[in-house]
């Protein structure tokens, strides 16, 4: 049991170095933030293969999608409450 924890510890360890250094910001955040949202959906744009599933370029997307359809004038609707299995 212990070999296995050792693996999988040294497996996320090694993924985690893999990734990218910088803060992860929440959609709020490039919601409130235009220019810095439209630098990284221009390096997003610019490397899709690389960081199209980032978390800042899926947050960056996510924030431009909804400023774009309240510009437009879509409200979200309520949560429809139905019974699940008939």
């Amino acid at each position: 049991m212990k070999i296995a924890q050792a693996i999988v510890l040294i497996a996320v360890a090694s993924l985690s170095a893999c990734g990218r250094s910088g803060a992860v910001q929440t959609v709020d955040w490039y919601k409130a933030h235009a220019p810095e949202r439209k630098a990284m959906l221009d390096r997003c744009g610019a490397d899709p293969g690389e960081l199209a599933l980032t978390p800042n370029c899926i947050n960056a997307r996510k924030a431009d999608t909804i400023l774009a359809s309240e510009r437009r004038g879509y409200v979200q609707p309520a949560p429809i409450h139905a019974k699940i299995g008939g």
